[in-house]
């Protein structure tokens, strides 16, 4: 096996692991699964075009544990340069091979041979046979030696252009799309029963009450675990209901949530350690860098914690039969979903299966884990039937893994023009804390919950290039000196994990606006200040072409507005795709509500798949993060989130939502490079550097409701 196969397919090396060939159809199997983000259909268009084939004859496979290589979670914006490169390489194997066994049957040389639909034709002859007639019933059995040769950009007929999705007619239509639509014979329903928050547990429940309720099949209580088994779906909820109304809690003292979020990550840290070039080291860490002389400024940037706020609440399908588990979930990593529940409930892993179905997307850990664990401790008490247990509204806004709370503290000096020196601190709970198999931790609700509970797993600091807290901590821009240090928050009386661009959000949130004021202190051009900063040309580019767009932009000014512009850039993880972001925005003078009227995006995210995909991927990041910035945060009592709905927690609505306009600058020449979380980092910044354009006012605590505004105003 070569050394230079993609490393997805070093792990899984067997070509039948990926491509299965039956009635004239390619199926294509991916360990990566289908958010929303696309990937379905970008990886469709890169097997149709290495083997030749249509893409109505392509079929995708995401996410099972039971067939298809397992490629762990699909995060951190690496399905395209994973799996796509993976799929890449598969499927030119095959080619290769499927030509060199025609080219042998028609006695001729493989380069004369072509190929359309997956039929291979001799043009001096009359010869033709296709890969299905080739495998005989057969499949490719044999490892990926990474020999053959991908096609060349140039050849391309799919690749980089636009096409159909191919997830969305079902969707369009209301056919089987999402996992709500599956349907199983003998399926009962189910609820879960949570405590208000983490620090309760249950007093005493009188469960008799339900129990003899019609169609109540079982109730389930198992240490703090409540469940409840019913024939419909009707009768579960009222079950959950008067469960609910049933249930005591208690709670002590110990368990009260700080009132004052940035105080307490300043004052309760655990671990620091100083990032050199995006990655923690154990070096001691520096007293702060300081030169003589100069523009010094000093900012402090606050994010509060945040929501997926997933639109169709989490649900999973588990069936216990003959001593096996089957789990229907829509987790971003089956493979390791499966090892994590089999640890939990004390089973073998080859005694659990793990299927993929869609549900509303949340790039992130949001409940979908915990949802297929609630569903497998219910199928184990009831085995025999399908148990579909959904969420609501409350138990996803209550018990999902939360954004974490994010403050940056940021000090740099401008001599002659130039960032001298720059040191920040950030400090932050985890963003990992996703159910992965810790030996005798877990990070699953249900587990810490039983009778015989599972401990919590410890926060660790990741150590990782471009981890958790310091993901775009370290700027990309030429500094001579910098002092980079990620502080973590152990207590995890708020469950913390991962959410669309982990760290990144916040920390580009606080360059990109510092990177404002530094140019504002200093009386430089913030377009030009940046591009000063810069040697990659690719970074240059997008900022350039933004920036000129943003200019360009025909604004229709209103009476009582103020309008404002603002820009940002960030290279996601300093590796991958890079975007930059201009807003236009207006305030309105009296109420100093905010509103957006125009976006523009533009990225380089290298050779360019499936360009539709792409920009909706961008637009998709910017407009989530545009929520996050203008509207979201987590509200909190004594013990628990009082974030329960869409009230408490509200979110950008449609008629909120400006015009976006996105620029693609594609490299077919270059890698693909990750896009999924371009956007969310720069988004916040631009928005802020808009504000200050329009008002003179400096925000830097997020959300940016127009009450802050008017406040600071005040202070002004």
């Amino acid at each position: 096996m070569s050394s230079e196969l993609p490393e997805a397919l070093q792990r899984n090396p067997l070509l039948s692991t990926w491509l299965r060939f039956d009635n004239e159809k390619v199926q294509v199997q991916t360990g990566k699964v289908e958010l929303g983000q696309g990937i379905s259909t970008a990886l469709a268009m890169i097997a149709a075009e290495e083997l030749d084939v249509s893409l109505d004859q392509i079929d995708i496979q995401t996410g099972r544990t039971d067939s298809g290589p397992n490629e762990f979670m699909t995060a951190g914006s690496m399905s395209i340069e994973g799996s796509g490169s993976a799929v890449r390489q598969a499927c030119a194997d095959a080619r290769a091979h499927f030509l060199n066994q025609a080219a042998g049957l028609f006695d001729v040389s493989p380069e004369v041979l072509s190929i359309c639909d997956g039929v291979i034709s001799n043009p001096n002859g009359n010869e033709q046979i296709s890969y299905w007639q080739l495998l005989d019933g057969s499949q490719l059995d044999f490892e990926a030696n990474g020999e053959a040769k991908l096609k060349a950009t140039g050849q391309y007929k799919l690749v980089g252009y636009s096409t159909t999705r191919i997830d969305l007619l079902a969707k369009l239509t209301g056919e089987t799309a999402f996992i709500q639509d599956l349907r199983f014979e003998n399926a009962m329903h189910a609820r879960i029963v949570r405590p208000p928050g983490m620090a309760f547990s249950l007093s005493s429940l009188d469960a008799s009450r339900v129990e003899s309720m019609p169609g109540v099949c079982k109730v389930v209580i198992d240490g703090n675990f409540i469940g409840v088994i019913a024939e419909n779906e009707f009768t579960a909820v009222e079950a959950r209901k008067k469960l609910h109304q049933l249930a005591r809690w208690k709670t002590n003292q110990a368990d009260r949530l700080p009132p004052d979020v940035p105080r307490f990550l300043k004052e309760n840290v655990d671990e620091s350690l100083l990032v050199v070039d995006g990655t923690p080291t154990d070096s001691s860490i520096p007293p702060l860098l300081d030169a003589a002389g100069g523009i010094h400024c000093r900012a402090t940037y606050f994010k509060p914690y945040h929501l997926h706020g997933s639109i169709g609440p989490s649900a999973a399908i588990a069936e216990f039969r003959d001593n096996h588990l089957i789990i229907h979930s829509h987790s971003q990593g089956p493979h390791v979903i499966r090892a994590a529940i089999a640890q939990a409930l004390g089973m073998d892993l080859d005694q659990v299966t793990v299927i993929h179905a869609e549900n509303a997307g949340c790039y992130g850990h949001n409940g979908a884990d915990d949802a297929a664990m609630d569903a497998a401790m219910l199928a184990r008490h009831y085995p025999g039937h399908p148990i579909f247990l959904q969420w609501q509204r409350q138990d996803e806004h209550r018990w999902e893994p939360f954004s974490p709370a994010m403050l940056i503290e940021l000090d740099a000096c401008v001599i002659d023009g130039s960032i001298r020196f720059w040191n920040a601190d950030i400090y932050s709970q985890t963003h990992m804390g996703r159910p992965i198999p810790f030996g005798s931790v877990t990070n699953l609700v249900a587990a810490w919950q039983k009778a015989d509970p599972m401990p919590r797993a410890e926060a660790r600091p990741g150590i990782v290039f471009h981890g958790g807290i310091h993901r775009n901590a370290d700027p990309c821009y030429q500094i001579p000196e910098k002092r980079i240090v990620k502080n973590l928050v152990k207590d995890q009386k708020v469950r913390t994990s991962s959410t669309r661009s982990l760290g990144a959000f916040a920390n580009v949130f606080a360059i990109e606006s510092f990177m404002n004021e530094l140019a504002y202190a200093s009386g430089q051009d913030a377009v030009q200040f940046r591009l000063n900063h810069l040697r990659d040309d690719r970074a240059r580019a997008v900022i350039i072409s933004m920036a000129a767009r943003l200019r360009g932009y025909r604004l229709k000014e209103r009476d009582g507005w103020l309008y404002g512009r603002g820009i940002a850039f960030a290279r996601y993880k300093n590796s991958k795709c890079y975007a930059a972001v201009g807003v236009i925005l207006c305030i309105n003078q009296e109420t100093f509500e905010i509103s957006l009227v125009h976006a523009v995006i533009s990225a380089d995210a290298g050779q360019v798949i499936d360009k539709d995909g792409l920009t909706n991927q961008l637009e998709g990041g910017f407009i989530q993060a545009a929520s996050w910035t203008l509207k979201e945060a987590v509200l909190f009592g004594e013990y628990a989130s009082i974030s329960d709905d869409w009230e408490s927690y509200p979110i950008l609505t449609f008629p909120e939502i400006p015009t976006v306009e996105t620029l693609i600058l594609d490299q077919p020449q270059e890698p693909s490079l990750g896009a999924g979380e371009a956007t969310q980092g720069p988004t916040p910044a631009a928005i802020s550097n808009a504000i200050f354009d329009a008002t003179g006012i400096r925000i830097r605590e997020i959300p940016f409701l127009p009450e802050k505004l008017r406040s600071l105003a005040l202070k002004d």
